[in-house]
C-alpha cells in the first residue's frame, strides 16, 4: 500500500469529526465509550484513515483500561512508535505507518510475550470479521 498523504481539507472530508480529532489531532476518546472496547468478534482491525491492516483480534484482550488493547500489531512495520512527552508524561505514541494517523499509545504492562499493551482508540480503527476479509 502506498503511503497516504492528504491535505487537511481532504482528511476532514474523509473522516468523521471524532475520527479527525483522534487520527489527525492526536485526540483521545473517553474511556469505555469506543465501539470496539468490548468487541470480542474474530477478525481484523484496520486504520480508519487509510485502511491499512493493523491488529488481529487474536491479539486483543480486556485490559480494563476502557480502550481496545492488543498485545502486538499484525506486523511491526504496520505502526510507528514515537516518544510522547505531552501532558507531563513520558509515553510512546502509536501511529499508522501508512498515513501517520494517531492510534493511541503502547505501554510496557501487557500480558503477552513482549509485555506490551497497545491501547488504541476505537475512532482510529475499523473492524472487519474474518469472513469479510477472506
Amino acid at each position: 500500500m502506498d503511503k497516504l498523504n492528504l491535505t487537511d481539507a481532504e482528511w476532514r472530508e474523509r473522516l468523521s469529526p471524532e475520527q479527525y480529532h483522534v487520527l489527525r489531532e492526536g485526540g483521545t476518546e473517553r474511556a469505555f465509550t469506543g465501539k470496539y472496547n468490548s468487541n470480542k468478534a474474530d477478525g481484523l482491525y484496520f486504520c480508519a484513515g487509510c485502511g491499512a491492516q493493523l491488529f488481529d483480534a487474536e491479539e486483543k484482550y480486556d485490559s480494563g483500561s476502557g480502550w481496545p488493547s492488543f498485545t502486538a500489531p499484525v506486523d511491526i512495520d504496520a505502526v510507528d512508535e514515537i516518544r510522547d512527552t505531552s501532558h507531563g508524561m513520558i509515553r510512546t505514541e502509536v501511529r499508522c505507518s501508512n498515513c501517520d494517523g494517531h492510534l493511541g499509545h503502547v505501554f510496557p504492562d501487557g500480558p503477552g510475550v513482549n509485555g506490551l499493551r497497545y491501547c488504541m482508540n476505537s475512532a482510529s480503527l475499523d473492524f472487519k470479521s474474518r469472513d469479510e476479509v477472506e
